[in-house]
């Protein structure tokens, strides 16, 4: 074992163990001593830009984000570069070592292995290698998604793009709904920094793919930017939750692959579920038993994620797969998967593969997974919110309530919002539900002014209200405050 110990280019001592290196797409990886950290050196040299763009990320960029209120929220998001280093001539970065989570753990066919997004988006890969404890749940991925969609929205809000989002370059842990976007050396600043690399197959934009022929300098070369993330965002949400690919269908433009490939993700780019151009629909053949049941989109649709998700996939992969400024935003995605994950029912049947399934009362009441159908009442909360606190206008957001779920403070407060910037006061749960004695109630815990408007009578801390069908809850008297009615749904 050679221990080598150098000063980073802040000054800061720097020491890794040169022996064995991880060896990656452009980069060689090596651990420091407590393997807290590692540092990872190009084996090309940098010229002047990209040296200057490193120095940028850890300082002025890494400073913007994580030099702020809630850098620590951040770093679980981001594995960002802390330093550079130089050494025999070759340029590295310091990085922080993955948290353990995001490995697969031991005595598991995939032990010691990094959560890259390949294993969850695949069919194949999920269906045959992935273990069971490492599947996951509904719920989790769409933590998984908001998190992502989180973390994309932080970096277009910086002016950075990320240039190469895809699943090699996201780490996932779908038994806890983590996510971490990594190998951000290669950061777009418009403008100032241009992209390194063009994309992941499976992930570039189709304006990219359809130009990439063309000279460097022609006007017409469409290069990585925000709105290819965008893109890239919304094929890894799309894969994250229905682990197939929303443009490899079934449709031959070419016997020649390269000419197959550049027209199937380029020019003649189309979404496999498109209403109105059924000609990409995977056709599910004899030998696709690995793939199922994920691939067949007649019975898992993308519909199934509620009408939030379905109209910002219609966007992303219809209106705006060759329109760059019709996509989704990264906070269009985010604020549609927080809503869409207030939708979702516990599945009765305990083997469910997905333990979870969306439900928003315009389908019939079963799991699509696994065919379990819903038993008995399910309570509906529709929202309203109000400027006054008097007249109040329907929020197009809904909760589907299910035994011991809590509501919080961004669920009673328009003006509250579940992400980075929440108080620890809101995060907390303020009332929750339960079926109790053959009914539906709602235990308030904290919420000084709960209302319950149809009966005009207070709710007190501690004291519950029965859910009946058309009652209405003011759930606070703040301006901000929102206004719920009730809904029964029989199953």
């Amino acid at each position: 074992m050679s221990l080598v110990s150098i000063k980073a280019k802040d000054g800061d001592n720097v020491e890794f163990v040169m022996k064995d290196p991880k060896r990656g797409g452009v980069k060689d990886v090596y651990f420091s001593p407590d393997r807290s950290y590692v540092v990872a050196f190009f084996r090309k040299p940098l010229d002047n830009n990209g040296k200057e763009r490193l120095d940028k990320l850890v300082t002025t960029y890494r400073q913007g984000i994580f030099g702020k209120q809630g850098a620590e929220y951040w770093k679980n998001l981001f594995c960002w570069p802390e330093k550079i280093v130089e050494y025999n001539n070759m340029t590295g970065i310091v990085v922080p070592v993955y948290h353990p989570n995001f490995f697969f753990p031991p005595n598991t066919n995939l032990e010691g292995a990094e959560k890259e997004g390949k294993w969850f988006t695949s069919a194949k890969n999920f269906n045959r290698f992935v273990p069971e404890s490492e599947k996951g749940t509904l719920l989790s991925y769409l933590r998984i998604c908001i998190n992502l969609s989180r973390a994309v929205r932080r970096l277009h809000a910086a002016g950075l793009a990320h240039s190469d989002l895809s699943y090699k370059n996201c780490l996932v842990d779908p038994a806890t709904g983590d996510a971490c976007i990594i190998d951000i050396d290669g950061l777009v600043v418009p403008g100032l920094f241009a992209p390194d690399v063009l994309g992941t197959p499976d992930f570039m934009a189709p304006e990219v793919v359809a130009t990439m022929k063309l000279d460097f300098k022609d006007p017409n070369r469409k290069f990585p930017c925000r709105a290819t993330d965008q893109h890239a965002l919304a094929i890894l949400i799309y894969q994250y939750l229905f682990h197939r690919h929303p443009l490899r269908g079934s449709k031959v433009h070419s016997q020649d692959t390269e000419i197959q490939e550049a027209l199937e993700m380029g020019e003649k780019a189309l979404f496999i579920e498109n209403s109105q151009d059924t000609s990409n629909r995977y056709k599910i053949q004899k030998n696709d038993k690995d793939f199922l049941p994920w691939v067949d989109t007649n019975k898992l649709p993308y519909t199934i994620m509620g009408p939030y998700l379905k109209e910002l996939f219609n966007k992303a992969f219809i209106d705006g797969l060759h329109s760059p400024n019709q996509r989704p935003s990264a906070d269009d995605w985010e604020e549609a998967l927080i809503k869409t994950a207030d939708l979702i029912q516990p599945c009765l049947d305990t083997k469910c593969p997905k333990k979870w399934y969306v439900f928003d009362n315009s389908t019939k009441p079963a799991c699509p997974y696994c065919g379990t159908k819903l038993k008995g009442q399910l309570p509906v909360f529709d929202f309203y919110s109000s400027r006054d606190g008097v007249n109040f206008r329907p929020d197009s957001h809904r909760l589907m309530i299910y035994h011991n779920q809590y509501l919080y403070p961004w669920h009673v407060m328009r003006n509250v919002f579940p992400n980075e910037k929440l108080s620890e006061y809101e995060k907390k749960p303020v009332a929750y539900f339960a079926f109790h004695q053959k009914q539906w109630i709602l235990i308030n815990q904290t919420l000084d002014s709960l209302f319950d408007a149809t009966n005009n009578k207070p709710i007190s801390k501690g004291s519950y209200v029965a859910l009946t069908n058309g009652l209405q809850l003011q759930l606070s008297k703040d301006p901000n405050g929102r206004l719920v009615n009730v809904s029964l749904v029989q199953a």
